[in-house]
Protein backbone atom coordinates (compact mmCIF):
# COMPACT_ATOMS: atom_id res chain seq x y z
CA UNK A 1 0.00 0.00 0.00
CA UNK A 2 1.47 3.42 -1.33
CA UNK A 3 1.18 6.57 1.58
CA UNK A 4 -1.24 8.28 -1.03
CA UNK A 5 -4.04 9.96 0.16
CA UNK A 6 -6.01 10.90 -3.36
CA UNK A 7 -6.89 8.61 -5.56
CA UNK A 8 -9.17 8.73 -8.51
CA UNK A 9 -11.94 6.22 -7.23
CA UNK A 10 -12.56 5.00 -3.31
CA UNK A 11 -14.60 2.19 -2.93
CA UNK A 12 -15.99 1.55 0.38
CA UNK A 13 -16.22 -2.29 1.24
CA UNK A 14 -14.11 -5.25 -0.15
CA UNK A 15 -16.98 -8.10 -0.47
CA UNK A 16 -17.50 -8.97 -4.16
CA UNK A 17 -18.58 -6.43 -5.22
CA UNK A 18 -15.90 -3.44 -3.87
CA UNK A 19 -13.62 -6.10 -5.67
CA UNK A 20 -15.18 -6.23 -8.91
CA UNK A 21 -15.74 -1.98 -8.97
CA UNK A 22 -11.70 -1.81 -7.95
CA UNK A 23 -10.93 -4.24 -11.07
CA UNK A 24 -12.85 -2.36 -13.46
CA UNK A 25 -11.42 0.93 -12.65
CA UNK A 26 -8.06 -0.61 -12.41
CA UNK A 27 -8.24 -2.16 -15.65
CA UNK A 28 -9.15 1.63 -17.27
CA UNK A 29 -5.65 3.11 -15.61
CA UNK A 30 -7.77 4.68 -12.79
CA UNK A 31 -5.77 5.10 -9.07
CA UNK A 32 -7.97 3.22 -6.69
CA UNK A 33 -7.97 2.45 -2.65
CA UNK A 34 -10.52 0.05 -1.48
CA UNK A 35 -11.31 0.18 2.46
CA UNK A 36 -12.75 -2.50 4.52
CA UNK A 37 -12.81 -3.25 8.12
CA UNK A 38 -13.15 -6.33 8.43
CA UNK A 39 -12.26 -9.52 5.69
CA UNK A 40 -10.89 -8.94 2.52
CA UNK A 41 -13.45 -11.16 0.54
CA UNK A 42 -17.08 -10.19 2.50
CA UNK A 43 -19.77 -11.66 3.71
CA UNK A 44 -20.18 -14.41 0.77
CA UNK A 45 -16.32 -15.38 0.78
CA UNK A 46 -16.92 -16.06 4.35
CA UNK A 47 -20.47 -16.03 5.78
CA UNK A 48 -22.84 -16.41 2.97
CA UNK A 49 -22.57 -17.87 -0.54
CA UNK A 50 -19.69 -19.66 -0.07
CA UNK A 51 -19.77 -21.60 3.55
CA UNK A 52 -22.91 -22.21 2.90
CA UNK A 53 -22.59 -24.09 -0.54
CA UNK A 54 -19.82 -26.03 0.71
CA UNK A 55 -22.39 -27.36 3.82
CA UNK A 56 -24.70 -27.96 1.04
CA UNK A 57 -23.10 -29.73 -1.32
CA UNK A 58 -22.52 -33.04 0.74
CA UNK A 59 -26.45 -33.10 1.40
CA UNK A 60 -27.83 -32.81 -1.71
CA UNK A 61 -25.11 -35.66 -3.51
CA UNK A 62 -26.32 -37.79 -0.22
CA UNK A 63 -29.62 -37.45 -1.41
CA UNK A 64 -29.01 -37.68 -5.29
CA UNK A 65 -26.85 -40.98 -4.65
CA UNK A 66 -29.84 -42.61 -2.41
CA UNK A 67 -31.81 -42.18 -5.76
CA UNK A 68 -29.48 -43.86 -8.08
CA UNK A 69 -29.87 -47.88 -8.41
CA UNK A 70 -26.68 -49.35 -6.97
CA UNK A 71 -25.92 -46.76 -5.12
CA UNK A 72 -28.87 -46.60 -2.53
CA UNK A 73 -26.93 -48.91 -0.02
CA UNK A 74 -23.24 -47.28 0.24
CA UNK A 75 -25.02 -44.16 1.01
CA UNK A 76 -27.19 -45.07 3.71
CA UNK A 77 -25.32 -43.87 6.74
CA UNK A 78 -24.83 -40.75 8.35
CA UNK A 79 -23.22 -37.69 7.04
CA UNK A 80 -19.78 -36.95 8.78
CA UNK A 81 -19.95 -34.59 10.55
CA UNK A 82 -16.51 -33.32 11.19
CA UNK A 83 -15.69 -33.70 7.54
CA UNK A 84 -18.39 -31.35 6.12
CA UNK A 85 -17.90 -28.99 8.52
CA UNK A 86 -14.14 -28.94 7.51
CA UNK A 87 -15.17 -28.94 3.87
CA UNK A 88 -16.97 -25.70 4.76
CA UNK A 89 -14.08 -24.31 6.71
CA UNK A 90 -11.40 -25.06 3.73
CA UNK A 91 -14.23 -23.08 1.45
CA UNK A 92 -14.23 -20.14 3.88
CA UNK A 93 -10.66 -20.22 3.63
CA UNK A 94 -10.65 -20.95 7.19
CA UNK A 95 -11.80 -17.44 7.89
CA UNK A 96 -8.39 -15.89 6.65
CA UNK A 97 -7.78 -13.51 3.77
CA UNK A 98 -4.85 -14.04 2.77
CA UNK A 99 -5.76 -14.66 -0.57
CA UNK A 100 -8.21 -12.53 -1.12
CA UNK A 101 -5.87 -9.42 -0.28
CA UNK A 102 -3.04 -10.74 -2.58
CA UNK A 103 -6.13 -10.80 -5.58
CA UNK A 104 -6.62 -7.13 -4.54
CA UNK A 105 -2.89 -5.78 -4.87
CA UNK A 106 -2.02 -7.94 -7.69
CA UNK A 107 -4.18 -5.43 -9.72
CA UNK A 108 -2.72 -2.30 -7.98
CA UNK A 109 -5.69 -1.18 -5.77
CA UNK A 110 -4.22 -0.27 -2.49
CA UNK A 111 -6.34 -1.56 0.40
CA UNK A 112 -6.86 0.50 3.58
CA UNK A 113 -7.79 -1.67 6.69
CA UNK A 114 -10.16 0.12 8.80
CA UNK A 115 -13.63 1.53 9.12
CA UNK A 116 -14.28 3.88 5.95
CA UNK A 117 -16.95 6.93 6.52
CA UNK A 118 -17.80 9.44 4.07
CA UNK A 119 -16.70 12.80 4.98
CA UNK A 120 -18.46 15.24 2.43
CA UNK A 121 -18.60 14.92 -1.17
CA UNK A 122 -15.56 12.99 -2.72
CA UNK A 123 -13.99 12.49 0.83
CA UNK A 124 -13.52 9.12 2.85
CA UNK A 125 -12.48 9.07 6.51
CA UNK A 126 -10.05 6.07 7.47
CA UNK A 127 -10.01 4.68 11.02
CA UNK A 128 -7.64 1.92 10.91
CA UNK A 129 -7.75 -0.64 14.07
CA UNK A 130 -4.66 1.47 14.93
CA UNK A 131 -3.10 4.74 14.80
CA UNK A 132 -4.64 7.91 13.29
CA UNK A 133 -7.49 8.48 11.56
CA UNK A 134 -6.58 10.17 8.15
CA UNK A 135 -8.20 11.08 4.87
CA UNK A 136 -8.34 10.08 1.16
CA UNK A 137 -9.81 11.90 -1.92
CA UNK A 138 -11.54 10.49 -4.82
CA UNK A 139 -11.10 12.77 -8.00
CA UNK A 140 -13.47 11.21 -9.89
CA UNK A 141 -15.90 8.76 -7.45
CA UNK A 142 -16.88 7.05 -4.12
CA UNK A 143 -18.43 3.52 -4.69
CA UNK A 144 -20.41 2.60 -1.53
CA UNK A 145 -20.27 -1.60 -1.60
CA UNK A 146 -21.01 -1.85 2.38
CA UNK A 147 -23.43 -5.09 1.89
CA UNK A 148 -26.11 -5.95 4.12
CA UNK A 149 -26.47 -7.36 7.73
CA UNK A 150 -29.06 -9.58 9.08
CA UNK A 151 -32.03 -7.80 10.09
CA UNK A 152 -32.99 -9.23 13.43
CA UNK A 153 -36.60 -7.93 14.84
CA UNK A 154 -37.00 -6.62 17.82
CA UNK A 155 -38.96 -8.81 19.74
CA UNK A 156 -39.44 -9.36 23.50
CA UNK A 157 -36.37 -11.37 25.17
CA UNK A 158 -34.43 -11.29 21.69
CA UNK A 159 -31.64 -9.06 22.31
CA UNK A 160 -30.28 -11.09 25.57
CA UNK A 161 -30.99 -14.51 24.18
CA UNK A 162 -28.10 -15.03 21.30
CA UNK A 163 -29.70 -15.85 18.64
CA UNK A 164 -27.99 -16.75 15.27
CA UNK A 165 -28.38 -15.32 12.19
CA UNK A 166 -26.86 -16.33 8.57
CA UNK A 167 -23.42 -15.91 10.48
CA UNK A 168 -23.52 -18.04 12.89
CA UNK A 169 -25.59 -20.54 11.22
CA UNK A 170 -22.63 -20.52 8.20
CA UNK A 171 -19.73 -20.76 10.75
CA UNK A 172 -21.08 -22.75 13.75
CA UNK A 173 -18.61 -25.85 14.99
CA UNK A 174 -20.93 -28.49 16.37
CA UNK A 175 -24.66 -29.24 15.72
CA UNK A 176 -27.27 -28.02 17.80
CA UNK A 177 -29.92 -31.15 18.69
CA UNK A 178 -33.04 -28.89 18.16
CA UNK A 179 -32.97 -26.00 15.86
CA UNK A 180 -35.40 -23.40 15.42
CA UNK A 181 -35.63 -21.15 12.30
CA UNK A 182 -37.69 -18.23 12.07
CA UNK A 183 -38.18 -17.06 8.51
CA UNK A 184 -39.27 -18.33 5.34
CA UNK A 185 -36.89 -17.39 2.81
CA UNK A 186 -33.24 -18.51 0.91
CA UNK A 187 -31.44 -18.46 4.23
CA UNK A 188 -34.17 -20.80 6.24
CA UNK A 189 -35.17 -23.37 3.79
CA UNK A 190 -31.40 -23.89 2.75
CA UNK A 191 -29.81 -23.68 6.36
CA UNK A 192 -33.15 -25.89 7.45
CA UNK A 193 -31.62 -28.92 4.59
CA UNK A 194 -28.09 -28.11 5.99
CA UNK A 195 -28.44 -28.72 9.84
CA UNK A 196 -31.51 -31.17 9.39
CA UNK A 197 -29.21 -33.56 7.18
CA UNK A 198 -26.33 -32.96 10.30
CA UNK A 199 -28.36 -34.42 12.39
CA UNK A 200 -31.09 -31.58 14.22
CA UNK A 201 -34.48 -31.96 15.26
CA UNK A 202 -35.47 -28.38 12.54
CA UNK A 203 -38.53 -26.39 13.36
CA UNK A 204 -39.19 -23.85 10.47
CA UNK A 205 -41.67 -20.93 11.85
CA UNK A 206 -42.60 -18.62 9.23
CA UNK A 207 -45.09 -16.05 9.36
CA UNK A 208 -46.80 -16.34 5.88
CA UNK A 209 -48.46 -18.74 3.91
CA UNK A 210 -45.45 -20.42 2.40
CA UNK A 211 -41.77 -20.61 1.94
CA UNK A 212 -39.57 -18.83 -0.95
CA UNK A 213 -42.40 -16.36 -1.10
CA UNK A 214 -40.57 -14.57 -4.52
CA UNK A 215 -40.61 -17.49 -6.43
CA UNK A 216 -43.38 -19.45 -8.00
CA UNK A 217 -45.52 -20.50 -5.41
CA UNK A 218 -44.87 -24.56 -6.41
CA UNK A 219 -40.97 -23.62 -5.57
CA UNK A 220 -41.80 -23.28 -1.87
CA UNK A 221 -44.29 -26.23 -1.62
CA UNK A 222 -41.90 -28.63 -3.18
CA UNK A 223 -38.88 -27.58 -1.21
CA UNK A 224 -41.70 -27.57 2.27
CA UNK A 225 -42.49 -30.92 1.35
CA UNK A 226 -39.24 -32.40 0.59
CA UNK A 227 -38.10 -31.16 4.14
CA UNK A 228 -40.97 -32.61 6.37
CA UNK A 229 -39.78 -35.62 4.50
CA UNK A 230 -36.53 -35.31 5.54
CA UNK A 231 -37.65 -35.14 9.18
CA UNK A 232 -38.18 -31.54 9.97
CA UNK A 233 -41.13 -28.99 10.61
CA UNK A 234 -42.38 -26.84 8.46
CA UNK A 235 -45.16 -24.51 10.00
CA UNK A 236 -46.82 -21.56 8.63
CA UNK A 237 -49.08 -19.08 10.04
CA UNK A 238 -46.64 -19.45 12.74
CA UNK A 239 -45.33 -15.99 13.34
CA UNK A 240 -43.23 -15.81 16.70
CA UNK A 241 -43.77 -12.74 19.52
CA UNK A 242 -40.57 -13.30 21.68
CA UNK A 243 -38.03 -15.41 22.78
CA UNK A 244 -37.04 -16.37 26.46
CA UNK A 245 -33.24 -17.61 27.07
CA UNK A 246 -32.06 -17.61 29.98
CA UNK A 247 -29.16 -15.88 30.77
CA UNK A 248 -27.93 -16.32 26.70
CA UNK A 249 -27.58 -20.05 26.68
CA UNK A 250 -28.86 -23.06 27.36
CA UNK A 251 -32.43 -23.81 25.84
CA UNK A 252 -34.02 -21.18 24.10
CA UNK A 253 -37.89 -21.07 24.24
CA UNK A 254 -39.72 -19.15 20.85
CA UNK A 255 -43.59 -17.94 21.99
CA UNK A 256 -45.58 -17.62 19.47
CA UNK A 257 -48.35 -15.12 18.91
CA UNK A 258 -51.22 -17.30 20.10
CA UNK A 259 -48.76 -18.87 23.16
CA UNK A 260 -47.86 -22.12 22.36
CA UNK A 261 -43.88 -22.34 23.41
CA UNK A 262 -41.04 -24.23 21.12
CA UNK A 263 -38.35 -25.25 22.65
CA UNK A 264 -34.65 -25.84 21.11
CA UNK A 265 -30.99 -25.41 21.85
CA UNK A 266 -30.73 -22.79 19.20
CA UNK A 267 -32.71 -20.14 17.37
CA UNK A 268 -32.13 -18.82 14.00
CA UNK A 269 -33.81 -15.88 12.57
CA UNK A 270 -33.34 -15.33 8.62
CA UNK A 271 -35.71 -12.51 8.62
CA UNK A 272 -34.42 -10.54 6.25
CA UNK A 273 -31.15 -7.95 5.30
CA UNK A 274 -30.88 -4.47 6.33
CA UNK A 275 -28.27 -1.73 4.43
CA UNK A 276 -24.80 -1.43 6.41
CA UNK A 277 -25.12 2.02 5.90
CA UNK A 278 -26.34 3.21 9.66
CA UNK A 279 -22.38 4.56 10.60
CA UNK A 280 -20.76 5.48 6.32
CA UNK A 281 -21.52 9.23 7.11
CA UNK A 282 -24.28 9.22 4.56
CA UNK A 283 -25.53 12.42 6.59
CA UNK A 284 -22.49 14.30 5.23
CA UNK A 285 -23.40 14.31 2.02
CA UNK A 286 -27.42 14.76 2.70
CA UNK A 287 -28.63 11.26 2.82
CA UNK A 288 -30.30 9.54 5.97
CA UNK A 289 -27.98 6.94 7.63
CA UNK A 290 -29.10 3.29 7.79
CA UNK A 291 -31.01 3.41 4.25
CA UNK A 292 -30.85 2.31 1.55
CA UNK A 293 -28.84 4.21 -1.80
CA UNK A 294 -31.24 4.90 -4.81
CA UNK A 295 -29.70 4.73 -7.39
CA UNK A 296 -29.80 4.56 -11.79
CA UNK A 297 -29.05 1.91 -13.68
CA UNK A 298 -25.38 2.68 -13.90
CA UNK A 299 -25.88 2.78 -9.98
CA UNK A 300 -24.71 6.06 -9.18
CA UNK A 301 -26.78 7.81 -6.45
CA UNK A 302 -29.87 9.94 -7.54
CA UNK A 303 -28.64 13.15 -7.05
CA UNK A 304 -24.95 13.11 -6.88
CA UNK A 305 -22.50 13.18 -10.27
CA UNK A 306 -19.53 11.55 -7.57
CA UNK A 307 -21.07 8.76 -5.49
CA UNK A 308 -22.27 5.59 -6.26
CA UNK A 309 -23.93 2.95 -4.76
CA UNK A 310 -23.54 -1.03 -5.55
CA UNK A 311 -24.38 -4.20 -4.79
CA UNK A 312 -27.24 -5.22 -2.12
CA UNK A 313 -26.93 -1.48 -0.38
CA UNK A 314 -28.91 -0.07 -3.38
CA UNK A 315 -31.95 -2.65 -2.17
CA UNK A 316 -32.42 -3.85 -6.31
CA UNK A 317 -31.11 -7.35 -6.22
CA UNK A 318 -29.24 -8.72 -3.21
CA UNK A 319 -27.32 -11.67 -4.41
CA UNK A 320 -23.91 -11.91 -5.09
CA UNK A 321 -23.82 -12.59 -9.01
CA UNK A 322 -25.88 -9.45 -9.80
CA UNK A 323 -23.81 -7.21 -7.22
CA UNK A 324 -20.91 -8.87 -8.88
CA UNK A 325 -22.96 -7.18 -12.42
CA UNK A 326 -23.72 -4.04 -10.82
CA UNK A 327 -19.53 -3.63 -10.07
CA UNK A 328 -18.72 -4.35 -13.61
CA UNK A 329 -21.45 -1.99 -15.16
CA UNK A 330 -20.40 0.72 -12.35
CA UNK A 331 -16.85 0.16 -12.69
CA UNK A 332 -17.25 1.08 -16.19
CA UNK A 333 -19.17 4.22 -16.13
CA UNK A 334 -16.74 5.80 -13.79
CA UNK A 335 -13.96 5.04 -16.37
CA UNK A 336 -16.30 6.36 -19.01
CA UNK A 337 -17.18 9.56 -16.92
CA UNK A 338 -13.58 9.95 -15.73
CA UNK A 339 -11.98 9.87 -19.25
CA UNK A 340 -14.71 11.85 -20.91
CA UNK A 341 -16.19 8.87 -22.97
CA UNK A 342 -19.63 8.37 -23.95
CA UNK A 343 -21.93 7.22 -21.31
CA UNK A 344 -24.36 4.29 -22.92
CA UNK A 345 -27.38 4.01 -20.54
CA UNK A 346 -29.65 2.80 -22.46
CA UNK A 347 -31.74 -0.63 -21.98
CA UNK A 348 -29.03 -3.11 -21.78
CA UNK A 349 -26.22 -0.78 -22.78
CA UNK A 350 -22.89 -1.35 -21.53
CA UNK A 351 -23.35 1.34 -18.73
CA UNK A 352 -26.78 0.24 -17.46
CA UNK A 353 -27.68 -3.11 -15.14
CA UNK A 354 -30.70 -3.44 -17.13
CA UNK A 355 -30.79 -7.22 -15.68
CA UNK A 356 -31.89 -5.92 -12.34
CA UNK A 357 -35.09 -5.22 -13.54
CA UNK A 358 -36.06 -8.27 -16.41
CA UNK A 359 -33.50 -11.24 -15.80
CA UNK A 360 -32.32 -11.95 -12.08
CA UNK A 361 -30.88 -15.07 -11.92
CA UNK A 362 -31.31 -17.39 -8.91
CA UNK A 363 -30.32 -20.62 -7.38
CA UNK A 364 -31.87 -22.29 -3.68
CA UNK A 365 -29.81 -24.82 -3.02
CA UNK A 366 -31.95 -27.11 -1.53
CA UNK A 367 -33.18 -30.40 -1.97
CA UNK A 368 -34.79 -30.27 -4.15
CA UNK A 369 -32.55 -27.26 -5.82
CA UNK A 370 -35.51 -24.17 -6.89
CA UNK A 371 -33.61 -22.04 -9.67
CA UNK A 372 -35.31 -18.96 -11.11
CA UNK A 373 -34.74 -15.85 -13.54
CA UNK A 374 -37.06 -12.86 -14.92
CA UNK A 375 -40.60 -12.59 -13.78
CA UNK A 376 -43.15 -14.82 -12.16
CA UNK A 377 -46.34 -15.33 -13.32
CA UNK A 378 -47.47 -12.64 -10.67
CA UNK A 379 -44.91 -10.50 -11.04
CA UNK A 380 -45.71 -10.11 -14.90
CA UNK A 381 -49.24 -9.53 -14.88
CA UNK A 382 -48.60 -7.08 -11.84
CA UNK A 383 -46.22 -5.20 -14.39
CA UNK A 384 -49.26 -5.37 -16.93
CA UNK A 385 -47.55 -7.95 -19.10
CA UNK A 386 -49.92 -10.11 -20.87
CA UNK A 387 -48.32 -13.47 -20.63
CA UNK A 388 -49.54 -17.07 -20.64
CA UNK A 389 -47.88 -19.71 -17.67
CA UNK A 390 -46.36 -22.92 -19.43
CA UNK A 391 -46.01 -26.08 -16.71
CA UNK A 392 -44.33 -29.14 -17.38
CA UNK A 393 -44.06 -31.98 -15.18
CA UNK A 394 -40.16 -32.41 -14.62
CA UNK A 395 -40.59 -36.34 -14.14
CA UNK A 396 -41.76 -36.97 -17.65
CA UNK A 397 -38.14 -35.96 -19.11
CA UNK A 398 -36.55 -39.16 -19.66
CA UNK A 399 -33.02 -37.08 -18.74
CA UNK A 400 -34.70 -36.28 -15.25
CA UNK A 401 -35.23 -40.07 -14.99
CA UNK A 402 -32.17 -41.26 -15.63
CA UNK A 403 -31.01 -39.05 -13.32
CA UNK A 404 -33.13 -40.02 -10.45
CA UNK A 405 -35.56 -42.34 -9.33
CA UNK A 406 -38.51 -41.49 -8.23
CA UNK A 407 -37.25 -37.77 -10.20
CA UNK A 408 -39.91 -35.01 -8.48
CA UNK A 409 -39.80 -31.39 -9.86
CA UNK A 410 -41.92 -28.88 -12.08
CA UNK A 411 -40.64 -26.65 -14.68
CA UNK A 412 -42.72 -23.08 -15.53
CA UNK A 413 -42.11 -20.83 -18.63
CA UNK A 414 -43.92 -17.48 -18.59
CA UNK A 415 -44.50 -16.05 -22.26
CA UNK A 416 -45.11 -12.78 -23.54
CA UNK A 417 -47.84 -13.53 -25.48
CA UNK A 418 -47.41 -9.95 -27.25
CA UNK A 419 -43.70 -10.22 -27.54
CA UNK A 420 -43.62 -13.76 -28.17
CA UNK A 421 -40.76 -14.22 -25.63
CA UNK A 422 -39.90 -15.60 -22.39
CA UNK A 423 -39.84 -13.05 -19.73
CA UNK A 424 -39.39 -15.44 -16.64
CA UNK A 425 -37.98 -19.57 -16.33
CA UNK A 426 -38.73 -21.64 -13.16
CA UNK A 427 -37.09 -25.03 -12.54
CA UNK A 428 -37.66 -27.21 -9.28
CA UNK A 429 -35.73 -30.75 -8.92
CA UNK A 430 -32.90 -32.41 -8.54
CA UNK A 431 -29.81 -31.15 -10.46
CA UNK A 432 -31.95 -27.82 -12.02
CA UNK A 433 -29.14 -24.98 -10.88
CA UNK A 434 -27.29 -25.71 -13.98
CA UNK A 435 -30.77 -25.26 -16.24
CA UNK A 436 -30.73 -21.84 -15.08
CA UNK A 437 -28.00 -20.12 -17.45
CA UNK A 438 -29.94 -21.28 -20.40
CA UNK A 439 -33.06 -19.21 -19.23
CA UNK A 440 -31.02 -16.61 -18.52
CA UNK A 441 -30.10 -16.19 -21.73
CA UNK A 442 -33.29 -17.00 -23.35
CA UNK A 443 -34.49 -13.99 -21.58
CA UNK A 444 -31.97 -11.37 -20.94
CA UNK A 445 -31.33 -11.62 -24.70
CA UNK A 446 -35.30 -11.85 -25.52
CA UNK A 447 -35.43 -14.59 -27.58
CA UNK A 448 -38.12 -14.92 -29.57
CA UNK A 449 -40.05 -18.52 -29.07
CA UNK A 450 -39.76 -19.33 -32.70
CA UNK A 451 -35.90 -19.12 -32.66
CA UNK A 452 -35.72 -21.09 -29.32
CA UNK A 453 -37.30 -23.96 -31.67
CA UNK A 454 -34.46 -24.26 -33.49
CA UNK A 455 -31.93 -24.43 -29.81
CA UNK A 456 -31.90 -28.34 -30.14
CA UNK A 457 -31.55 -29.97 -26.19
CA UNK A 458 -29.50 -32.43 -26.03
CA UNK A 459 -31.26 -36.41 -25.58
CA UNK A 460 -31.23 -37.55 -22.93
CA UNK A 461 -30.65 -34.17 -20.53
CA UNK A 462 -32.61 -33.01 -18.17
CA UNK A 463 -32.17 -29.72 -20.20
CA UNK A 464 -35.19 -31.53 -22.56
CA UNK A 465 -37.65 -29.55 -20.87
CA UNK A 466 -37.36 -26.88 -22.73
CA UNK A 467 -38.03 -28.57 -25.85
CA UNK A 468 -41.63 -29.75 -23.74
CA UNK A 469 -42.28 -26.44 -22.69
CA UNK A 470 -42.21 -25.47 -26.20
CA UNK A 471 -44.48 -28.08 -27.39
CA UNK A 472 -46.74 -27.44 -24.62
CA UNK A 473 -47.03 -23.70 -25.41
CA UNK A 474 -47.85 -24.26 -29.10
CA UNK A 475 -49.98 -27.17 -28.61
Amino acid sequence: MTNAVEYDVVVVGAGPVGENVADRARAAGLSTAVVENELIGGECSYWACMPSKALLRPVTARADARRVPGLRAAVRGPLDVAEVLAHRDYYASNWKDDGQVGWLESIGADIHRGRGRLAGPRQVTVEPPSGERYTLTARHAVAVCTGTRALVPDLPGLAGANPWTSREATSAGKVPDRLVIVGGGVVAVEMATVWQALGSRVTVLVRGKGLLANMEPFAGELVAEALTEAGATVRTGAPVAAVERDGGDGPVTAVLDDGERVEADEILFATGRAPRTDDIGLDTVGLKPGSWLTVDDSCRVEGSDWLYGVGDVNHRALMTHEGKYQARVAGDAIAARAHGKPVDTARWGAHSATADHAAVPQVVFTDPEAAAVGLTLAQAEAAGHRVRAVDYDMASVSGAGLYADGYRGRARMVVDLDREIVRGATFVGPGVAELLHSATVAVAGEVPIARLWHAVPAYPTISEVWLRLLETYRG
